[in-house]
């Protein structure tokens, strides 16, 4: 079997360059003869390896707008798409293409269903979780001295715990439920620093704006909240996560959640939410806890864009609602929070089996080999 990966690469560190660029390792150490380009630039190069390597299968990876590269395309040189896709909340366009498809693999199961909901037949859909890399998300001695100089740059004191939220930015994994679970804790455990890092993006900052305000609305003390803005190596996250004493995500929209799985790889309980693709990562009371969904964004019409493929921008209608985000209920939040912050052994033990699920269902390896054996299954692929 011969297969072509279309993903952002080289691997520029992020999650959908990382995802890719572990399944193109992973089927090569597996044995598949494989190859991988960038799904939409270097377009020469691409059509290269269509005419030359002429692959059995394409594994195209992105979202339902990308269906023009990485669906379309290898069509068009009758080769056989396979995409892995993600979810940005809804599916706008492309329905018929993405139903005819013999197979699709999703980031997860709630990426599955919510292509059912929005009109696509899914008999052919696979959910697909997204791999890690054992070797370097692990656990690593606290006294170890990256861990301790990390501390030390986040100004953390003897005895204080570490919170730590990661993603483009907090606002949409969770970080203003994380602040207002926070103070409802505030005085029955004050010594935390709750973690937020972020990416130096204009919309990233005008989010923080938010936090900011609503720290100062619940009278909290700004000291106990760093901010950091800067884009991290990819090498150098488990070195973060193995800092911090609980990982926290409860994202407002969430395919998958990586970052979380690298997090339980570390030995850190996550503290997610109990919908979307965190219901497929985070065992609640082994691994972590997902808080119940406090409320949803429903919306009856949305915007639709060029980008999406249409021809001019306007508000598209639904027949019913759509759930397009989700906000994490604070109660819950604040109860779990507080429960592994003053629990010394129960973090520990979480954190133990944390690391383990990991190890056990999210290895790119073996999920590289649950990749071929699906499409030889349902492809009849040798």
């Amino acid at each position: 079997m011969k297969i072509l990966i279309l993903a952002e690469h080289p691997n520029n560190c992020g999650s959908l360059s990382i995802q890719g660029n572990l399944l193109y390792k992973g089927l090569i150490e597996n044995g598949v003869d494989c190859r991988i380009c960038h799904y939409k630039h270097r377009r020469k190069e691409k059509e290269w390896h269509f005419k030359i390597f002429k692959p059995d299968i394409v594994i195209g990876i992105g979202w339902w707008v990308d269906t023009p590269t990485i669906i379309n395309n290898p069509l068009k040189f009758n080769l056989q798409p396979v995409p892995w896709l993600l979810a940005d909340g809804w599916v706008a366009n492309y329905h018929q293409i993405l139903s005819n498809l013999p197979l699709v693999f999703t980031t997860s199961n709630w990426v599955k269903e919510t292509y059912k909901r929005d009109g696509v037949d899914i008999k052919n859909y696979e959910a697909l979780p997204v791999g890690y890399d054992a070797k370097k998300f692990k656990p690593i001695n606290e006294n170890d001295l990256g861990i301790l100089e990390i501390k030390k740059m986040f100004g953390l004191k003897d005895g204080e715990k570490m919170i730590l939220t990661a993603g483009g930015d907090a606002t949409s994994k969770g970080g203003q439920e994380m602040i207002k679970a926070l103070a409802k804790i505030d005085k029955q455990f004050p010594n935390y620093k709750y973690v937020c890092k972020a990416t130096a993006s204009k919309c990233a900052r005008d989010h923080h704006k938010e936090e900011l305000a609503l720290i100062n609305d619940l009278k909290l003390d700004p000291n106990k909240f760093v901010y950091v803005e800067d884009d991290f190596h990819h090498n150098f996250m488990p070195y973060l996560l193995n800092a911090c004493d609980i990982y926290a995500g409860p994202s407002r929209l969430e395919g998958f959640g990586m970052i979380q799985v690298e997090a339980m790889a570390c030995g850190k309980p996550v503290i997610s939410i109990d919908a979307m693709g965190p219901k497929d990562t985070v065992v609640h009371g082994k691994t972590g806890f997902l808080a119940k969904v406090g409320s949803t964004v429903d919306l009856t019409e949305e915007w639709v864009n060029k980008e999406m493929g249409f021809k001019e921008v306007f508000r598209m209608k639904f027949d019913k609602p759509k759930t397009l985000a989700y906000r994490a209920d604070v109660d819950d939040l604040a109860r779990f929070t507080l429960d592994l912050l003053a629990n010394d052994s129960l973090r520990e033990k979480m954190g133990a089996q944390a690391a383990q699920h990991a190890l056990d269902n999210f290895q790119y390896q073996n999920l590289a080999q649950k990749c071929v054996n699906i499409i030889k299954e349902k492809l009849n692929i040798s």
